[in-house]
């Protein structure tokens, strides 16, 4: 197959690049050899044509320092692109964002497939000023109205986005698959797709399967630095009263974003005592990650909103127990067993949670039910099963009764 892939942000990227890039690179890199990938990405200042972990990127927009002024410049050049090369390809899969309007289904006719990795709804109205706001609410909302083929991160957001957005039927029947898996043909019936669904996760490396946890001194945040996204201002706020009980026990915090230099400003507003009990590790990749996972006490998600986070799956391997916010994509977690949530955006509770966590004497098996539990979800079985699919989109098939899991 000839693919072309819509990616926002890619290796490199100024602005940081987070599960959508990591998802993207994880599963191309294991389909290269056997297919024609081409990346076409947002351009970044310093960004130039070429491969990056032998894939064929090509970058289209304008070099700004400005995250909204490079989002709707790369929308129109992507849609320019694809309007003039879009024949070139076999298939075409766009990452969906509402910031980024290109609508390919006015004028592309080869097979087409949204890649929806997660529904934000009435929360950008908490995020951003209300006209911006207001825009993005509504090309999240009305967009996916023109596309006919599917890949969606969980069923949770399959949920949100079709049955609050795209269905007719004010009751629609239940999603199937234990909150990651969602049986395509209901979906059809009630927004009457003509293409293809599938829910198809996030993955981890099979390496981190075989690593031996230990516990250090620490607990860990890893994922993107998105202060109000990710919830890293309650996480700063909890930590603070956490101290106050554990004084001997650090926070770790590891990742890169957009707010990064906004977030380090905060934590220099921090008292002395608790900033030196805080590290903050920027971007981490390869064995440093695995390591730093690897001797965490556990791993905290304090996120607001969520789709299926790869950092959290990548904890789950490590052996490691989580404590999470209580939001419908994590809601597997307290269900396996794997660790323990918190009221959201409240950092009273996710503080007791952080304490009941470290005190708790089944912190051990949490992390490895939750071990057990993420085994099947390898980047290798993930690659294949999205083959899968890009050749049933190909073939125009409609895969009615696809496994429950992998």
């Amino acid at each position: 197959m000839k693919i072309l892939h819509l990616l926002y942000e890619s290796k490199g990227d100024y602005f940081g690049i987070g599960g959508v890039g990591i998802r993207a690179y994880e599963i191309y890199g294991r389909l290269k050899d056997r297919h024609d990938i081409t990346l076409l990405c947002k351009k970044y200042p310093g960004a130039k044509d070429g491969e990056i972990e032998g894939l064929r990127h090509l970058f289209v927009g304008t070099e700004s320092k400005s995250l909204a002024k490079t989002l709707l410049s790369y929308a129109y050049h992507s849609a320019v692109f694809v309007k003039q090369h879009g024949e070139d390809f076999d298939i075409i899969i766009e990452e969906f964002s509402p910031a980024i309007p290109t609508f390919l289904h006015a004028f592309i006719k080869k097979p087409l497939i949204l890649q929806v990795q997660g529904y934000t709804g009435t929360l950008y109205f908490k995020k951003y000023n209300l006209a911006y706001a207001s825009i993005l609410y509504s090309l999240e909302s009305l967009r996916p109205r023109f596309y006919d083929n599917f890949i969606f991160i969980s069923s949770e957001t399959a949920k949100k986005l079709l049955s609050e957005n795209l269905s007719p039927s004010p009751s629609p029947p239940p999603l199937e698959g234990g909150g990651l898996y969602v049986s395509p043909h209901p979906l059809r019936e009630r927004v009457r797709v003509r293409g293809c669904i599938e829910v198809i996760p996030n993955g981890i490396s099979p390496e981190l399967l075989e690593t031996s946890p230990e516990e250090g001194d620490y607990i860990l945040y890893i994922g993107r630095i998105d202060i109000y996204g990710k919830g890293l201002d309650i996480l700063i706020k909890a930590y603070k009263e956490f101290y106050k009980s554990f004084p001997d026990i650090r926070l770790v915090i590891a990742g890169d974003g957009r707010d990064r230099e906004l977030f380090k400003a905060e934590l220099m507003k921090l008292p002395d005592n608790i900033r030196r009990n805080i590290e903050f590790l920027g971007w981490v990749s390869g064995n440093k990650k695995r390591e730093i996972i690897r001797r965490a006490l556990y791993a905290v998600f304090p996120s607001r909103h969520e789709t299926q986070g790869i950092a959290i799956l990548e904890a789950m391997a490590c052996g490691k127990a989580v404590v999470v916010s209580e939001i419908p994509n994590f809601s597997y977690i307290t269900t396996i067993r794997a660790g323990i949530s918190f009221k959201t955006g409240d950092a009273l509770s996710l503080a007791q949670a952080m304490k009941d966590l470290i005190t708790s004497n089944e912190r051990k098996e949490m992390g490895q039910r939750g071990r057990d539990w993420v085994k099947d979800y390898t980047w290798d079985r993930i690659a294949l099963r999205y083959e899968k699919f890009l050749r049933e989109v190909l073939e125009g098939k409609k895969s009615e009764n696809p496994p429950a899991h992998l």
